[in-house]
């Protein structure tokens, strides 16, 4: 995979598995501790040149493509999945700017984006609406000079430190998908209320939060994405954050693997290594082969995204099966390990629980089999 890769995306993902190891590993434990926001990771990864990604070089970006992109998330969430979905939404915002942003908000917004200045975020879900993306129940009502938004958006990933909001709403509540637009909002903006962020089991690095509406006024030049057009450009930014969900599930399952294949080859147990036991030996085996498989999925679904092709069945294949295989193939490699499996000196528990949180992301496990039953056999008559 990494021999598809140019000699200037290999050196990117090089730099970020350098940060990784240098600015996330020694305090990923304690974005859980603490239950805090993994603000300092991105203020690193903004200066080691990872916060403009998707954007084309001639823009200030690094001008990568999907799967440049997919191994870099691959390499840190092989740290920490907090810092890397983080990482992701953030470039999604930017690299979606640069391609379809009108010149205006680029001039306001790209530049901080890229350089890390200011860190997005994607307002797509609400809090009684869920994966029903085109149910979505924040309006954009016109006025003279602009739009007024009310409502509530939900599950915000970056909301405890974001400044710049892709905030996706209906312009006519009976006009289903088709009246959905997206706007830029700044979060400190008058009208904007943030929630407190969620106390969850695990995930904390992710600053998941809510946003408030309450007629925030926002001009002309903050629309983003036209009525009409909301609903498909947010479900393009969702194929590819599915790709790199999977390739997250990829780095958290190599380090499992890595770590539990050290332990048992160290550890004795009834007089032998633990890795004499073929009981031990097969159970690595089997997540060996899931890690596998779960990385071809994943790579041929962010080769079909960046041939330029429709990519949404490949992304839920592979988010399907790498979210199943990374929550029980790491609770695999944490048992072969014994009791020592649950300390949290190494990252296996961390990778557990934010496993457990990928099967949410950008679509439940649910939402994948719809779309992919969807493919084989065409819209339900209940959908």
């Amino acid at each position: 995979m990494d021999d598809a890769l140019t000699p200037h995306e290999a050196s990117v993902v090089d730099r970020a598995k350098a940060w990784a190891a240098v600015d996330v590993a020694p305090v990923a434990e304690s974005w859980e501790t603490d239950r805090r926001f993994a603000a300092e990771a991105f203020a690193a990864a903004a200066s080691a040149g990872l916060t403009g990604l998707l954007v084309p070089v001639e823009q200030g970006g690094e001008g990568l493509g999907p799967v440049a992109l997919a191994r870099v998330v691959e390499e840190a969430a092989a740290v920490d999945l907090c810092a890397a979905f983080s990482l992701v939404v953030h470039n999604n915002l930017a690299g979606a700017l640069s391609r379809r942003g009108p010149a205006d908000l680029k001039v306001r917004y790209l530049d901080d984006l890229v350089s890390g200045a200011r860190l997005g975020a994607f307002l797509l879900t609400e809090p009684g609406v869920g994966s029903d993306a085109a149910a979505i129940t924040t309006t954009a009502r016109r006025t003279a000079t602009g739009w007024v938004l009310d409502g509530a958006k939900a599950w915000v990933t970056n909301a405890a430190g974001a400044d710049v909001l892709s905030v996706y709403a209906t312009t006519d509540p009976a006009g289903g998908h088709r009246a959905i637009a997206a706007f830029v909002v700044e979060a400190d903006r008058p009208g904007v209320r943030p929630e407190p962020t969620y106390q969850l089991f695990g995930g904390h690095g992710l600053g998941t939060g809510g946003f408030a509406f309450e007629g925030c006024e926002v001009d002309d030049g903050s629309l983003f994405v036209a009525p009409g057009e909301g609903f498909r450009a947010a479900m393009e930014g969702i194929d590819l954050a599915r790709v790199l969900v999977a390739a997250m599930c990829c780095g958290m399952v190599r380090t499992g693997l890595e770590t539990a294949t050290a332990y048992v080859a160290d550890r004795r147990a009834f007089g032998k290594p633990l890795a004499d036991l073929q009981a031990v030996r097969f159970t690595l085996a089997d997540v060996a082969t899931d890690l596998a498989a779960a990385r071809l999925l994943t790579f041929r679904a962010a080769r079909t995204l960046q041939d330029g092709v429709s990519g949404a069945v490949d992304a839920a294949h592979a988010k399907k099966f790498a979210t199943r295989a990374a929550e029980a193939r790491l609770a695999d490699c944490m048992q072969v390990m014994g009791a020592a499996g649950a300390r949290r000196d190494h990252p296996l528990p961390r990778h557990l629980a934010t496993a457990r949180l990928t099967h949410y992301l950008d679509g439940a496990t649910e939402i994948q089999d719809v779309v992919i039953a969807r493919s084989l056999l065409g819209p339900s008559e209940n959908a």
